[in-house]
């Protein structure tokens, strides 16, 4: 065989991962950015980020978050391999959350848009009220 070139088997397929294209009306990355920029998935995420937590830890943590949208988005989290459940057998039944390898990846791009959030809150608020200023003597 020549440098550089390779045989493949007759008998195997060749494939090539998808291209994702977030722009494309039907590709899974829109469902994936929606997941991890709801509030509640970066709340959840951060939260995990510094520790293990049982559910109702996690609710009184996350202020506002119902019983229901913390439960649903701790599935979702899950179901994409960013949260991982754990459940020790005992009385009553112990059920804990943490991130996964793949969430604390995540997690590093979430604390960067949070720290910005947290620094240019100011300068958005200030825009706002600009914007609603001249809303306002317009109409």
């Amino acid at each position: 065989m020549q440098e550089g070139t390779f045989s493949i088997p007759a008998n195997r397929e060749v494939t090539t991962p998808p291209a994702y294209d977030v722009f494309a009306a039907q590709c899974p990355t829109r469902q994936l950015l929606d997941r991890v920029a709801d509030k509640w998935s970066v709340l959840i995420l951060t939260t995990l980020g510094a520790q293990e937590m049982r559910f109702n830890a996690l609710r009184r943590h996350i202020e506002g978050i119902s019983q229901k949208m913390l439960s649903q988005t701790l599935r979702a989290l899950e179901r994409d391999g960013l949260v991982e459940r754990s459940v020790v057998a005992s009385i009553p039944v112990k059920v804990s959350y943490a991130l996964t390898p793949l969430g604390a990846e995540l997690l590093e791009a979430l604390r960067a848009m949070i720290a910005w959030a947290e620094q240019r809150m100011d300068d958005v608020a200030k825009a706002q009220a600009r914007f609603d200023r001249a809303h306002a003597e317009a109409g």
